[in-house]
Formats: structure tokens, sequence, C-alpha cells
């Protein structure tokens, strides 16, 4: 047996999820009640383009160019964009928007479907604080090393080949001393970039401390790997920082070691931590 328009309507008013409706002129003429009660809001508040006033500032650009250019188009979007709660709380919302047609299969706008995801996009957020340096991007020392177990017990089980360098900016104490933490900031980013541009894609790269950086090599001899690291050394020496309008060079020291019979990849890091002070003092 179909259900008849009233109970639909019923269904749509009640459901979980926040659904709203858009005419030929892009406005909104509906929301259901699950929308209203979120925002605190009326309909007569939310109508037409009242809804958007709930948007976050931050995401207000982004979600009603991605929704016009959909709607433009009569394509499906999906997109997710901070709403105001009744409570004064940013929520989370994914929107996933599809063109509607009548019985005729004519265009008559859109409907849309929403679901509270902040607890989803928070935890992913704190999982990228916590894997991430925040200035450099690259992996955080405790994310590293975690990586770096992993492949260093893969390399003694399988008899795989590990690496591991160690690497610092020369004088970076004499950059930040005379240039403030904003011109050693900078150093430290163009030479992560420079990183991250030389190594493989395999390779685990990640800010053990200060200027002090780790490259993990899986699969790579201790050959392989000082390849890989004079090629950075290389490449740091064709670009310059510009700092106070003066050209900065940027060069680097770095100790490398590969597998033999250490217990763990401290004993790893510990090895080539010396062998960089080492290629520092032949400088």
């Amino acid at each position: 047996m179909d259900l008849s328009f009233s109970e639909y309507k019923v269904i749509v008013e009640n459901a979980p999820n926040l659904i709203w409706r858009s005419g030929l002129d892009a406005k909104c003429y509906y929301f259901n009640k699950t929308w209203l009660d979120f925002t605190g809001r009326t309909f007569e508040e939310e109508y037409g383009n009242g809804w958007t006033e709930g948007v976050h500032p931050d995401d207000f650009d982004r979600c009603l160019k991605i929704y016009l250019e959909n709607f433009n188009q009569k394509t499906p979007f999906e997109m997710e964009y901070r709403l105001l709660r009744h409570d004064g709380e940013w929520r989370w919302i994914n929107d996933i928007g599809v063109p509607a047609v009548d019985e005729n299969g004519e265009f008559t706008g859109f409907i849309g479907s929403c679901l509270d995801v902040t607890e989803r996009v928070e935890g992913y957020t704190l999982k990228e604080m916590a894997q991430k340096d925040g200035l450099t991007g690259t992996f955080s020392r405790q994310y590293l090393m975690g990586l770096f177990k992993h492949e260093f017990e893969s390399a003694k089980r399988t008899g795989s080949t590990l690496s591991v360098a160690m690497m610092d900016i020369d004088k970076f104490k004499l950059i930040n001393d005379k240039y403030g933490h904003l011109g050693g900031d900078s150093a430290l980013k163009m030479f992560t970039a420079v990183v991250k541009d030389t190594i493989r894609q395999d390779d685990l790269f990640g800010r053990y401390g200060g200027d002090e950086f780790v490259i993990v090599f899986p699969n790579a001899t201790l050959k392989i790997a000082k390849k890989i690291v004079g090629r950075i050394a290389s490449s740091l020496k064709t670009v310059v920082l510009n700092l106070d309008d003066n050209e900065i060079e940027i060069s680097m020291s770095a100790g490398i070691c590969e597998l033999t019979d250490e217990n763990n990849p401290e004993e790893m890091i510990s090895k080539a931590d010396k062998l960089m002070y080492e290629d520092k003092k032949n400088k």
C-alpha cells in the first residue's frame, strides 16, 4: 500500500536528518522540524536565504559556492560546513543535495539531507594534529617513531634493508638570533619543502625536535640512503631564503645509519645522530 502525502510529510518532518528543499530560484522554502529544532529558529527566519545566517563565517563562501555551482549545473553535491546550533555551539554538518524533478521529469529545485558529523570531523582533526608537526607539516616525533618501529620490526623479521638519516640545519641558531623566530620558522619550512620534493614516496619524514629531522628509508641500503640525502643537500644549494632583504643560503649536516645488529629504532637514531655531529665538525 502506498503512503499518502500526509504520511510522507509526517515521516519527513520527524526524520532524524535535517531536511531542506529549494525552488527554481535556488532559495529554500522548506525545512523540516528536525532542522528548525536544531537551529532554534522559526521557519520564517530560515526561509529564502535566511538559513545562511547560521553558517559559520569561515565556511560561508565555500558553502554557497558549492551549492550554487551544483544548482546551476543540476548536479548532486556533498559538502561539510559548520552550522550554529540552538545552544550557540558550532556543529559540523554533512549536507547532501540532489536535484528534484516533478512527475514530468522537469527540474523543480533541490532537496537536501543533513547529518551532524562533528565528532567524526573533530576526531579526524585531532588525529591529524597528533600525527603532524604544526609548523612544517611533517610527521610529529611521536608518530614518526611509531612508524619507524613498525618498519624496524618488519625489516628484522623479513631480513629486508632499512636505513635512517638524522639531519639538522647548519647555523640555525644564528638565523634565529639574527632574524627572530619567524626567520627560523621560514628556514624550517623551506628545508622541509626541499626534503619532501626529494625523498621517495614510501620514505618517512618527520621533525625530531628543533631543527633536527629524521628520514626513515624502508628497503634502502646505506648507499641508497646516502644518494637521496646527497640530492637533498644539492637541492638546498639551488634555493635561497629571503629574510629582511637578505638572501640566506641554507645547508645541512646529516648522519646515516643502516640496520645491522641494532636492537631497536632508538639505537639507529643514536648512531645516526653521532654521525651527523661528526659531519658538522668536519665542515
